[in-house]
């Protein structure tokens, strides 16, 4: 019990970040719609070609989204650690299928809320419309920033601002998924690596 106060104390600073301004029965509504899931290393939270019923903060652990291309290659698209949101956010919201598999790389435990229960707390409540908004805003701001290093930054500099943005990750992700996320080939970061590093 006390780990899973630990968690929702976690989720509760993490709101409260993002929009400070909530009050008791706005958090008090967002904690008591809060179910657990514990994912094992390697498992599904959510699958291409499926509706995503539930947004799920990630208290624990690593996951990955990522698509299929036509070359049957796995294309990842981003990396979903501590605090963050495990969800293909604009499918969820629009409730439509989503066109990525979202993976544990780590064993995770998230803490779900349900679609439905999501939109009741933004029809009911001015502080989690927005609450809402602003996750939506991050969502928006992150897509035009992975969208904008591919257009306006090197392979090389792709690589230095992910370290620089997510260094906890460097040991945390193979250099498979890496090469993949920043669209270098494996062997070209190995060089890129090796450059960097001197030797």
């Amino acid at each position: 019990m006390q780990v899973i106060d630990a968690y929702v104390n976690q989720y509760i600073t993490a709101v409260l970040k993002i929009c400070p301004d909530l009050n008791d029965n706005e958090i008090k509504y967002l904690t008591e719609g809060i179910s657990i899931t514990e994912l094992a290393n390697k498992h599904f939270y959510a699958y291409s070609d499926s509706v995503q019923r539930q947004v799920s903060f990630v208290a624990k652990g690593l996951l990955r989204m990522y698509y299929i291309d036509n070359n049957g290659d796995e294309i990842t698209i981003r990396f979903i650690k501590e605090n963050g949101y495990a969800t293909d956010y604009p499918a969820f919201i629009s409730q439509s299928k989503s066109r990525f598999n979202i993976q544990c790389l780590e064993p995770s435990v998230l803490l779900n809320l349900d679609f439905n229960y999501v939109h009741d707390g933004y029809e009911n409540f001015n502080g989690l419309q927005k609450f809402g908004r602003l996750i939506a805003e991050a969502v928006l701001k992150g897509q035009q920033s992975r969208i904008e290093s591919f257009q306006f930054q090197s392979a090389e500099e792709r690589y230095l601002s992910f370290i620089e943005e997510s260094p906890e990750l460097f040991n945390r992700v193979s250099l498979s998924y890496l090469s993949s996320y920043l669209g270098i080939e494996r062997q070209s970061l190995s060089r890129i690596r090796k450059k960097l590093s001197g030797k």
